[in-house]
């Protein structure tokens, strides 16, 4: 790692409420470092996915957004598709049921890289062979409904990077995916990611799953920032009891299962 990617500065945002304003971020300052692989923790409603859409730009109309990012290793705003490839908790959102799986990863490749149809569609089976889809000409001319869910996520990390982006943002990608499969799609985020050279947001609920791969832990709770530093640092010595309480309710951090898979 080399270098600030990305650096937030008392980044706040809320939603108009009646008559009121509602918080879903508070006065975040972190930094990102390019290549570095960090995750994002907290219950449900913590912010976490409000910060990853507020970087990518995919706040719903009506959010209010204060404070500062700042893109040092870009020099210019992000662009979508472009700079950045978002992976959503249910491929459903981002993968068209009409369309073939070819297509929908090929548009991404011809519409940023410049590519012609036929460029693009061998890039999105070159993809789909790196994602691990099996037999990935045939998946080709596939639709989203006849795939698998550990396979439509394959399908959108495939999407996410055809157009090389330099930050891959993860937001609840294996959540709805049993553990064999969250185990998989991990362990192709860390390689894709390590690979490309990409610097990766990992947004998690589940902080044993995300302590065996990422280099640092960022912590939310209730619309903040808690606490963020190296992975041994947080968990042999969590700075907030809200961390410690996290850490608490899985019997062996340590040594999860998904740790021993990733390392074998």
């Amino acid at each position: 790692m080399s270098g600030i990617f990305c650096s937030l500065r008392q980044l706040s945002v809320s939603y108009r409420r009646g008559r009121n304003n509602a918080a879903a971020l508070e006065g975040v300052d972190l930094d990102i470092a390019t290549g570095e692989r960090l995750a994002i923790i907290g219950e449900s409603g913590s912010g976490k996915s409000t910060l990853a859409r507020a970087l990518a730009g995919l706040l719903p109309d009506g959010a209010k957004v204060g404070g500062d990012m700042l893109w040092p290793a870009l020099g210019h705003p992000p662009r979508p598709g472009r700079d950045f490839g978002f992976v959503f908790q249910d491929p459903g959102t981002s993968l068209n049921p009409v369309l073939t799986i070819g297509e929908q990863i090929a548009e991404g490749a011809r519409r940023h890289l410049g590519l012609s149809w036929k460029q693009a569609s061998l890039r999105a089976e070159e993809l789909l062979g790196r994602v691990r889809m099996p037999e990935p000409d045939k998946a080709m001319r596939a639709y989203p409904h006849q795939l698998s869910g550990g396979q439509r996520q394959r399908v959108a990390i495939a999407a996410a990077i055809a157009a090389r982006p330099a930050l891959l943002i993860a937001d609840e990608a294996t959540s709805a995916l049993d553990v064999v499969v969250q185990a998989e799609i991990v362990r192709l985020l860390d390689g894709l990611v390590r690979e490309d050279g990409m610097t990766l947001l990992f947004i998690t609920h589940d902080i044993a799953l995300a302590s065996g791969f990422v280099d640092r832990i960022a912590v939310f709770r209730d619309a903040r920032l808690v606490e963020a530093g190296p992975v041994h640092s947080v968990l042999s010595a969590p700075e907030s009891g809200y961390t410690a309480a996290l850490i608490a309710s899985h019997r062996d951090l340590a040594t999860p299962p998904l740790i021993a898979e990733l390392s074998s």
